[in-house]
């Protein structure tokens, strides 16, 4: 029994009993070695009566195969893979080596384990059991936290067990301390009845509550050579589970190393290998009857990992070396070359080769973290100098492709104080410079692309050209327009081809151009980078986003909104999972631009998530920044602070995170605030022009926005947009208080939010003049606008101001249909009403089929249909 977990037993109790009934549940349990997590591992897979159970484990090895531990975990389903998405389906196979093919996004084999997983519970409910989790390989452990993070209503239970240093974010975690004294001692006297006095009390004192300790040190409690003092804990274990071993027959120590050198458990290998030391197959009874092992199929797991790391740790050199070789010998080809690599004592230029050859495998199966440990041990195994620097150049840019930011760093600085090949020395500052970009340090990134553009400049001029485009993006994070001139001028000599897709030097232009304040020079040539976007239809995927980014830096956001709607859709049934968000950033912003929130809310959230996950730092914290300026609008100021504050801690989302706040006091009528605030935004955001001109005259201080606003009438002449020019003739009749400026701007709106602004301000203007009445129609419209779009603080403004007029606002039954709709719900309801089925829904949307008719079943009764037909038939905005 489980002594002192009952609540740990109600908790995991509960969540298989709500996988019955087809909810979906995750926990990572979290503790110390010893502490019980493999138990309550234990008790889940004996309490799971009608379940499909699923177990796999991680296990400490040198050896980093890609997808092993996914492969062992879903090996018994994988005959649902046929019921994938062909692109998930492609993915898997050839993540786990099933089937050759072209590479992957890495995170869409999570997606398609998300998938299988929701498959195989199609009949039953499932429980994944993730043990040792540390251990995983990071392919494996990528892949299964994505779809952990996306599980709702598949009837699946995903438990992982874990040491405390593995901690991913999002996930909720049950950490596991030591039992209370009772517990522990009733978990003593059960297992060791016969200990009392002084070692009772010592094994008690010393286990300080951890199960496995309060079971193993009793063993060698009152002995001379007893681990119990000073040692940690977890060598005090390894030291009391090799006594055990130490007292086994030669044969059974033996095949109790060859088991611990072979990291994939296989019984047949195991004996195999133990075989050819002369060891008999009676010896795996021995070591059964003695406690360390036990074999479930066809696989051998120790009783605990510290007992395989005491008889791997406590065997010689020379000994783990011979067990490896034969290994090697009797072993799959895969994992031939990783035994030899233990069992090498010196430079082996074969054995480095066909560790860069395994590496070239598990990239092209998206194992870059398998690739660059491959590729390091191969250069350490590498006699050739050059050789040895071009295996670690590989390695670095492998470690930052699987997202390892400080050894793809590390490994970079080791090439650069090695080589004097200029290229190589590029191809390095790069990785560096990326490794920079991401931590937010972009002045000492752009200093490493300029000096690396330059050594290579005359030679190479390709990565030349990308390295100073990359200091012109650097430049305008940091709102510096010095370093983009300088790369700017620096670009206009170097060749380029003619296509006219690809206006790179106009980019480069406008946005250096745009920086320095000239918004009539700039606009012009990114309007030829957005026009060469438009151009293509498919593919080119950098250039379609790129063409609109500058959309939206152009005002153009009905081209932005139409060029990332396509390139998303085109992204998702790619499985460009790393792809999706740099196009959700500018979906997000554009949708929020034309007034639709609350898409804008579901696909800045949607973007965010996987931005989290797949290590974009830049992009998570612009996504960030974009989900407080709607909470902002939506009057939410606890989540506004709390998201502008992670936007904030990078200097790429800080523009929007200023943005945010600024609109928060804006709405919460905190002027002095906003304008403080609204001074550092303009330079980014010319939309947010309108606000600083708005606090300024609030404050009496129109003075303030001067500046900003004689650019913005710049820029809007350059941009010709309606909604610019909406905006700039709001901003005349606030400075002018002219009422024919408020009636302009007011034909002018096209887009909800800004339009139900003007008309507040407009009926604020109306009741000040005592002209009550006329003020009732504007300001009805405003906040009948602002409760549509959840605009809680402009909607109560609307509705005080409409009350001062002598009318209360009334509501119409049924008038708001997206109001009844959560964001995912209202993003599933888009595409169901398109004719879209629920797997096609899913695969665009990353969710489970199970998940979107769970939307579905819930969406139907808010909207007063019952079919797909009705819903197609809903008007929504």
């Amino acid at each position: 029994m489980l002594h002192g977990r009952d609540g740990e037993r109600r908790t995991v109790d509960r969540l298989l009993q709500e996988a019955r009934t087809g909810t979906s549940g995750v926990l990572l349990i979290r503790g110390e070695p010893g502490i019980g997590k493999s138990a309550l591992l234990d008790h889940a897979a004996t309490t799971a009566d009608g379940f499909t159970v699923l177990r796999g484990a991680g296990v400490e090895s040198e050896a980093e195969l890609p997808f092993a531990g996914l492969h062992l975990l879903l090996l018994p389903v994988l005959d649902h893979v046929e019921g994938l998405p062909p692109v998930q389906a492609a993915a898997l196979r050839g993540a786990l080596g099933m089937a050759d093919g072209p590479a992957a996004d890495r995170f869409l084999v999570g997606v398609a384990t998300l998938s299988l997983l929701a498959e195989a519970a199609g009949q039953r409910p499932l429980l994944c059991l993730v043990d040792d989790m540390q251990w995983l390989d990071k392919a494996s452990a990528d892949a299964l936290l994505f779809a952990a993070r996306r599980l709702r209503a598949e009837g699946v239970v995903l438990l992982l067990a874990a040491r405390e240093e593995f901690a991913p974010a999002g996930l909720p975690e049950l950490p596991l301390s030591g039992l209370e004294d009772r517990a522990a001692a009733a978990l003593l006297d059960e297992h060791v009845p016969g200990l009392a006095g002084e070692a009772r009390e010592r094994v008690l004192a010393e286990a300080g509550g951890n199960p496995l300790a309060l079971i193993e040190l009793p063993v060698t409690a009152d002995q001379a050579h007893s681990p119990l003092g000073p040692l940690p804990l977890t060598r005090r274990l390894q030291d009391a589970f090799y006594d055990k071993v130490a007292g086994l027959p030669d044969g059974a120590r033996t095949l109790l190393l060859v088991a611990s050198a072979e990291d994939t458990g296989e019984v047949a290998l195991i004996l195999r290998a133990a075989r050819r030391f002369g060891v008999d197959d009676d010896a795996l009874e021995v070591c059964e009857q003695a406690g360390l092992v036990r074999v479930i199929g066809t696989t051998l797991v120790f009783r605990h990992s510290l007992a395989r790391s005491a008889v791997y740790q406590a065997a010689g050199f020379a000994r783990r070396c011979a067990v490896h070789r034969v290994l090697a010998e009797v072993g799959d080809a895969e994992r031939r070359v990783w035994h030899l690599v233990a069992a090498a004592t010196e430079p082996d230029e074969r054995l480095a080769a066909d560790l860069e050859s395994s590496a070239e495998r598990f990239r092209d199966r998206t194992g870059h973290a398998a690739a660059a440990a491959a590729l390091e041990r191969a250069a350490e195994l590498t006699p050739d100098e050059s050789a040895r620097t071009r295996r670690l150049a590989a390695a670095a840019q492998a470690a930052l492709d699987s997202g390892q930011l400080e050894r793809g760093r590390l490994l970079a600085e080791q090439v650069a104080a090695r080589t004097a090949d200029p290229r190589l020395s590029a191809e390095m500052a790069m990785v560096r410079a990326d490794v920079e970009f991401e931590r937010g340090a972009l002045e000492a990134a752009s200093a490493m692309l300029m000096a690396a553009a330059e050594s290579v400049v005359a030679t190479d001029p390709a990565p030349a050209r990308t390295m100073l485009l990359q200091v012109i993006r650097n430049s305008w994070y940091a709102g510096d327009p010095m370093p983009a001139a300088d790369a700017t001028a620096r670009l206009g000599g170097l060749p380029y081809d003619n296509d006219p897709r690809r206006p790179a030097p106009a980019m480069a232009q406008g946005m250096s151009a745009l920086l320095a304040g000239r918004p009539a020079v700039a606009l012009p040539l990114l309007r030829e980078v957005v026009e060469g976007g438009r151009q293509v239809r498919q593919g080119m995927h950098g250039l379609r986003n790129n063409a609109a980014q500058m959309a939206l830096l152009i005002g153009d956001h009905s081209t932005a909104l139409d060029i990332a709607r396509s390139l998303s859709e085109e992204c998702a049934s790619l499985g460009m999972i790393t792809w999706l968000p740099h196009v959700h950033l500018v979906l997000a912003a554009a949708e929020l631009h034309l007034g639709r929130h609350l898409d804008a809310i579901a696909t800045a959230a949607s973007g965010e998530s996987i931005a989290t996950q797949t290590g974009q730092s830049h992009l998570e914290a612009q996504l960030c920044g974009v989900r407080a300026w709607l909470s902002a609008a939506a009057g939410d100021e606890s989540s506004c602070r709390e998201l502008a504050g992670r936007a904030g801690s990078l200097p790429y989302g800080a523009a929007w995170a200023q943005w945010a706040l600024a609109l928060l006091d804006l709405g919460l009528g905190r002027y002095d605030q906003a304008l403080d605030r609204l001074d550092s935004v303009t330079r980014h955001q010319a939309a947010a022009v309108p606000d600083q001109v708005e606090a300024a005259v609030r404050l009496g201080l129109p003075h303030r926005a001067e500046r900003s606003l004689a650019l913005f009438e710049e820029w809007t002449a350059a941009a010709d947009q309606p909604w610019a020019r909406a905006a700039l003739m709001r901003c005349h009749a606030l400075l002018s208080d002219d009422e024919e400026s408020f009636i302009r701007a007011l034909a002018m709106h096209e887009r909800p939010f800004d339009r139900a602004r003007t008309q507040l301000l407009y009926g604020e203007w109306l009741r000040r003049e005592r002209r009550k009445h006329d003020a009732r129609t504007p300001l009805r419209d405003a906040a009948e606008t602002f409760e549509r779009l959840g605009a809680r603080p402009w909607a109560e403004r609307a509705c005080g101001e409409l009350r001062a007029t002598g009318e209360t606002l009334t509501r119409a039954p049924g008038s708001d249909l997206l109001g009844r709709l959560t964001p995912q719900e209202l993003q599933v309801v888009r595409l169901a009403a398109t004719g879209a089925t629920n797997k096609e829904i899913a695969a665009q949307l990353f969710l489970s089929p199970r998940t979107v008719g769970h939307h579905l079943y819930k969406v139907y009764p808010k909207l007063g249909v019952t079919t797909r037909t009705e819903l197609a038939g809903l008007s929504l905005p």
